[in-house]
């Protein structure tokens, strides 16, 4: 894994979580992490990466000051500084390889001039933005983040002197012979360089499906090449270069800037990276996107890319976990693809742009379709029939397109505009779009009428009332409206459930009497149930409950309210809250008339306090007087909210443990959110 100076494994101590885990757990993934980390430094890794980033984040997450996490020490960098002179440097070096080697195994140990562990990742644009945010440099350097084995090429006064692997990050295995086999190499540098050079062994595709096609993949192959004690096959190997610490006579780094380091590692012969300047962090993500395509036709594997400042810091990169560049890596739930249709499905009253795209793997499914939400969507991503995307499965849960890929040979390929319909399919009125919803504006349209008696059947718990049946009754014009449902009797049933030759016989169906019986039982619901179940665009029952916490107790104060009285209200926005108001507006007539003639009973809402409205919670740890969920409920009964995680706008954290490391209470602190504990909790309700 290449990056200048990567050094995740220095294990810089953290200000994040400590869960509570048993001494055995803790030491139980130390010890995994050490096996696995045995077994990529060999060549022969037992997981992958992104298995073994978790199995690292969850110690560094509950012991941050694990002895595995300080494993790779800084003590090595000493020498950059002590160093008097390039002669007492290559006596340092002999010195330190002729200790090291008392116990060396296949090969003679080295010690590294340059640290070579791993470095903090970010594994999606948001956590790229979020590091991005503390780091505003003027300009973005950014190169491929190589997969191969990483080495280390030592000079003494411009010649090759030796090459060390990675091993343990401080200490690797000398394998100067194999590495003087090796495609890359230069032997001789111009002037008197002295110091090291950071690059990446790897073997390209050509030779992997040509030799050693048998091995799992390219990593693992060179891996296994360069560490051969004979050094038969090293001469299948490249090495491609993308750092240098040049020490000078005075004991400096000569180079001014990392631009300079890589224009002189071309000059000097190496193969190099390629460099790219971005000017801001979203045309870094732009570049990853464009990187992700044309990665499948390189003759070599990239992981991701490395994202760094124009200035060169060792004081930085000296440190147990350097802050200013990062590993930006692709991830398995990313891919590219290329969009051939656009489809839009019905939802009741609304259409729902679907995109259908060449198929791609995504965290081991295919995956072929990914909803975009809305017009807007399509918009703002300036998506067109044939443009290139980026396809994600976060949480390996739902597809969806993340951005459109611009280059110059995509850009060439022909485009369509999505087609956008206009009319309705079953009624044939003109569609309103609004940007954010495409939609049939008719009430009486039997499309959105069906959707909504589902939502109804839901909502009042009419069980034996199935989608197929409202069909039946809303096709035949048996029910033409909710009121309907309660105007049906057994006579109108039956012939939905009996043929005519049976109708003579039978005259009354069973089936016909369980469901009538299942919608009598219904007359009675709660008010959030009643308005949710009229299937208002994007308000659930949820929601409305949220209404009823904050003062909305009858469905008369729910008509009368506007816009500004919802939005006002805790976890409500304007667009919501319009939607809400013009919804309750478009089927007031028929809330009225269901419960003014008693065919519904809304059942009383006891009206709550309001001594926490506006306010919202979340608790953290045991709380010693009652149950979390006994606190929760009394947040709720007095109009607050509870969270179940510490986010920006949250009113209060509670934790008897205030003083505590963990991750809510540090990122609380860090957000200004008061931390009480249980104590004080409880005189909030004091009068």
């Amino acid at each position: 894994m290449s990056s200048s100076f990567e050094l995740d494994l220095f294990g810089e101590n953290s200000a994040e979580s400590k869960p509570a885990k048993s001494a055995g757990y803790i030491e139980e993934l130390a010890a995994k992490i050490l096996k696995y980390q045995k077994s990529y430094y060999t060549g022969e890794a037992e997981i992958s990466d992104a298995e073994f980033d978790r199995l690292w984040d969850e110690l560094k997450e509950i012991a941050p000051d694990h002895p595995v996490l300080q494993k790779v020490g800084s003590d090595l960098a000493e020498n950059y500084e002590n160093t008097e002179n390039n002669t007492n440097l290559s006596v340092e070096i002999e010195e330190n390889s002729a200790d090291l080697n008392k116990n060396a195994g296949n090969f003679q140990k080295a010690r590294h001039l340059i640290p070579m562990g791993s470095q903090e990742k970010a594994a999606n644009p948001e956590q790229f933005l979020a590091w991005a945010q503390k780091h505003p440099y003027e300009e973005y350097l950014v190169e491929y983040k190589l997969d191969g084995a990483s080495l280390e090429i030592q000079y003494q006064n411009g010649e090759f002197y030796k090459a060390v692997t990675r091993g343990d990050g401080e200490i690797g295995d000398d394998i100067t012979r194999n590495v003087a086999k090796m495609q890359g190499l230069v032997l001789h540098l111009p002037g008197s360089f002295t110091g090291g050079v950071r690059g990446e062994v790897i073997m390209s595709h050509e030779v992997h499906r040509q030799k050693f096609a048998d091995k799992a993949n390219c990593r693992n192959a060179a891996n296994g090449l360069m560490k051969r004690k004979d050094g038969e096959g090293s001469e299948y190997l490249q090495i491609i270069c993308y750092d240098a610490l040049f020490i000078d006579a005075a004991g400096t780094n000569a180079f001014s800037d990392e631009i300079e380091k890589m224009n002189w590692l071309k000059s000097a012969g190496f193969n190099t990276v390629p460099l790219q300047i971005c000017a801001s962090p979203q045309s870094v993500i732009d570049y990853r996107a464009e990187v992700m395509e044309k990665r499948v036709n390189l003759n070599y594997d990239i992981d991701g890319l490395v994202i760094k400042q124009k200035q060169i810091d060792l004081d930085d990169a000296r440190r147990a976990r350097p802050d200013k560049q990062i590993a930006f890596k692709f991830s398995l739930e990313e891919a590219v693809s290329v969009v051939r249709n656009v489809i839009w499905n019905e939802n009741g009253a609304t259409y729902t742009p679907v995109a259908e795209f060449d198929t791609v793997e995504l965290a081991g499914t295919k995956v072929s379709r990914a909803s975009l939400s809305n017009y807007n969507t399509i918009v703002d991503l300036g998506l067109k029939i044939g443009s290139h995307v980026v396809v994600t499965k976060r949480g390996e849960i739902i597809p969806k397109i993340e951005a459109v890929v611009k280059t110059e040979e995509s850009e060439k390929e022909p485009k369509i505009e999505v087609p956008v319909p206009e009319k309705c399919g079953v009624c044939g009125t003109v569609l309103i779009n609004e940007g954010t919803r495409l939609y049939c504006p008719n009430h009486f349209c039997t499309k959105r009428l069906v959707h909504q008696l589902e939502k109804w059947a839901d909502m009042a718990q009419i069980r034996d009332l199935g989608t197929t049946l409202i069909k039946d009754l809303v096709a035949g014009g048996a029910v033409k409206s909710l009121k309907d449902l309660y105007q049906l009797d057994e006579a109108k049933l039956s012939p939905f459930f009996l043929n005519e030759e049976s109708l003579e016989k039978e005259k009354i169906s069973l089936g016909a009497r369980k469901v009538l019986a299942s919608i009598q039982n219904s007359r009675k619901i709660k008010l959030s149930s009643f308005i949710a179940g009229f299937d208002i665009e994007g308000i659930g029952e949820t929601m409305i409950e949220k209404l009823i916490d904050a003062g909305f107790v009858t469905l008369k104060g729910f008509l009368s309210a506007k816009t500004e009285d919802f939005a006002g209200v805790f976890g409500f926005a304007e667009i919501t809250a319009n939607t809400l108001v013009e919804g309750l507006k478009e089927n007031a007539e028929e809330m009225r008339y269901l419960c003014e003639n008693g065919i519904i009973q809304i059942e009383e809402t006891v009206k709550k306090s309001q001594l926490l409205s506006g306010k919202s919670f979340c608790f953290t740890g045991e709380l010693f007087t009652m149950k979390r969920a006994q606190a929760e409920q009394m947040v709720k009964d007095n109009g607050g909210a509870c969270k179940s995680s510490v986010t920006k706008g949250l009113s209060y954290l509670v934790t008897n443990d205030t003083t505590s490391g963990s991750s809510k209470n540090v990122k609380a602190a860090s957000l200004g959110i008061p931390i009480i504990d249980e104590k004080q909790f409880l005189a909030l309700f004091d009068d």
